[in-house]
């Protein structure tokens, strides 16, 4: 069974930066992207960035292109969400998600495609 397990949330202040780690255990799936998304109160979930498993697809959202960068450490299963700049709207529960969602710019960013999702860890930024 595949599992994923997000790290690396906290509370900083606005311009601050965090390191959110996703790791993949189990049973993994090939041809697989892993994405971020995020969610806060009263909001729908949101895509944040993705990359593909050989990380030639990557795609970001408007909102945090050029802030956030998205790797993947392929010998730890591991996919790393570096957030800089951060704003009090990036406030979230930050999820990772791992599916075969292809690599077309739309299916990536649509939550429903993805098959295992990971418990979430906050990210709170305060202005």
């Amino acid at each position: 069974q595949m599992q994923l397990a997000e790290s690396g949330g906290g509370s900083v202040q606005a311009g601050d930066s965090l390191r959110l780690s996703c790791a993949a255990s189990g049973r993994i799936l090939s041809m697989y992207t892993i994405s971020w998304f995020r969610q806060s109160p009263g909001k729908e979930r949101e895509f944040v960035a993705s990359i593909n498993w050989n990380g030639a697809n990557i795609y970001y959202a408007d909102s945090v292109k050029g802030r956030f960068t998205i790797s993947k450490d392929n010998d730890k299963n591991t996919v790393i969400l570096q957030t800089d700049s951060l704003k009090a709207e990036d406030t979230a529960v930050y999820y990772c998600a791992l599916g075969n969602v292809g690599t077309h710019p739309i299916s990536v960013r649509m939550s429903r495609a993805y098959r295992f999702w990971g418990q979430g860890t906050q990210v709170t930024v305060s202005s």
